[in-house]
């Protein structure tokens, strides 16, 4: 897990390197660079694979093509055995198999990769840049005076114009521009035709998936928060992990705190957790918001959480697997009963997936590696998520009185205790007390005649004092970033 940075029509090191500087977070561990005629390339590493050897960038045989490359390519050993009979391996990186992969695919590369990425390639001054299939990992690029420039996170790009998102599941050369390599579509599978089948088919692949996820060469944990979802994770993950370490965070009494501890009693884990005060989240918001490049009121009220818990992580392992993307594929959210139409159903599940790089995964993303930790998310193995949208949407919903993910919570009722499985959801800032807080302070910072004439006055639809709140923050840190898409909101499901 790292922070790239590149520009191309650039021959400037002072300019990659202030770029650089604003990504230590991600990769406090090394750095490194490329400047070339027209190119530049910049590192910030976080090492989890080859951690002594996998410095970036790295380059092919000849030097003549290189790579800096943000993620994790889970299928690296199996593509390095391929590749082994027609290149010479300088490294054990994953990375490094990924290069050799676009000198014998070009382009095509990508159809081969498992994993979260985003990476850049420069081929004798030609560039590829591409993001993974969902968005799990960032990319933005901006322009100016004939240049095109590339970063992790906006606060990279300071500097630039028309900052934008590379969207997920596509890819970027100087001789085709953005084009899309991937689309998730929902294609039923009428063989999936009873629910017992189907849930053994559930644990069969989110456990390929989860195992997939446990390559590292340091230690691995989870963070727990109690919910269906990261609670079924921990008990994959379990057997295949030497004492697994859970994290888990709230207010004093908050309702994640008690049940992600019956969770880590149940598996025997070794189990951490930490207490947060309104004084602390009064304090931290700012740092949340710069990390989080967003104002966004659910957003902002969920990430807080997450900042602590990865905060009270760091130090004691590098990787976290958590439980981000069953809510969209197996109907995680209340409204989406409303839904009486099927296909109507279905494609809102498509549209809710093919979201969460700018909700969840952003927030995962960005609190993680505020706190140089790298965070893996196994809901949404692209393969997983295939099978995922191919079961048919009548097993997925959750009409009438079913409860939300009933399908999921039936496939692994018996890995975890019936209060837990069966247990309602919670939004991650309920559960952990963080939402009513959040409306409180916004109540005592902000008048109701400040809240009309800002929100009036905003381009933006502010919709409460506190996304007003998180405004004024966010624009403090991204005032150079005017696009919408970038700094809009969200819904709150």
């Amino acid at each position: 897990m790292c922070g790239i940075t590149a520009v191309y029509g650039s021959t400037d090191p002072a300019e990659i390197r202030k770029m650089n500087n604003k990504l230590k977070h991600r990769g406090p561990d090394d750095s490194g660079y490329y400047y070339s005629k027209g190119v530049t390339l910049g590192h910030t590493r976080l090492s989890i694979i080859d951690v002594e050897n996998g410095k970036q960038p790295i380059f092919n045989e000849s030097g003549d093509i290189s790579i800096i490359c943000n993620g994790e390519i889970y299928n690296f050993r199996e593509l390095r055995k391929e590749l082994a009979g027609r290149h010479t391996f300088r490294t054990n990186s994953d990375s490094e198999v990924l290069l050799h992969l676009y000198e014998d695919l070009g382009f095509d590369c990508l159809h081969r990769l498992n994993g979260m990425f985003a990476f850049i390639i420069n081929d004798k001054g030609n560039i590829f840049a591409a993001r993974d299939r969902l968005g799990i990992k960032p990319l933005y690029y901006g322009t100016k005076s004939g240049k095109i420039a590339f970063a992790s996170e906006i606060k990279a790009l300071k500097g630039f114009d028309d900052i934008t998102e590379v969207p997920p599941g596509c890819y970027y050369s100087n001789n085709t521009g953005f084009k899309q390599y991937y689309s998730l579509e929902c294609e039923e599978n009428p063989e999936l035709d009873n629910e017992e089948k189907i849930c053994a088919l559930i644990r069969k692949n989110l456990f390929k998936s989860v195992k997939r996820r446990l390559v590292s060469d340091v230690p691995v944990g989870i963070f727990l928060s109690g919910g269906l979802d990261s609670s079924i994770i921990a008990a994959l993950m379990n057997p295949y992990v030497d004492k697994l370490h859970t994290f888990a965070v709230g207010t004093e009494g908050s309702e994640d705190l008690a049940a992600a501890r019956k969770v880590a009693d149940f598996l025997n884990t070794r189990h951490h957790e930490y207490i947060y005060s309104e004084k602390e989240m009064r304090n931290s918001v700012n740092d949340v918001i710069y990390y989080l490049e967003s104002f966004d009121a659910p957003l902002v009220r969920s990430a807080l959480p997450n900042y602590f818990v990865a905060r009270a992580a760091k130090g004691k392992i590098k990787v976290v697997l958590t439980g981000e993307g069953a809510d969209e594929l197996f109907s995680g959210y209340h409204y989406l009963k409303n839904f009486k139409c099927e296909s109507e159903l279905s494609d809102e599940l498509i549209r809710l997936t093919r979201s969460l790089h700018n909700i969840n995964l952003q927030r995962t993303d960005r609190m993680t590696m505020a706190h140089s930790i790298e965070a893996r998310v196994p809901f949404l193995d692209h393969e997983f998520v295939k099978f995922a949208h191919s079961i048919p949407i009548k097993f997925r919903c959750a009409s009438g009185d079913k409860i939300e993910k009933y399908l999921l919570r039936k496939a692994f009722e018996d890995y975890l205790p019936d209060e837990i499985v069966w247990r309602d959801k919670l939004k991650f800032s309920e559960g952990s007390g963080a939402e009513e807080l959040f409306m409180k302070i916004a109540e005592e910072e902000i008048s109701d005649i400040e809240y009309l004439e800002e929100s009036e006055a905003s381009s933006f639809n502010i919709r409460g004092k506190d996304e007003l709140y998180f405004y004024r923050i966010y624009n403090e840190h991204f005032y150079f970033c005017e696009n919408k898409q970038i700094a809009g909101v969200t819904a709150d499901f």
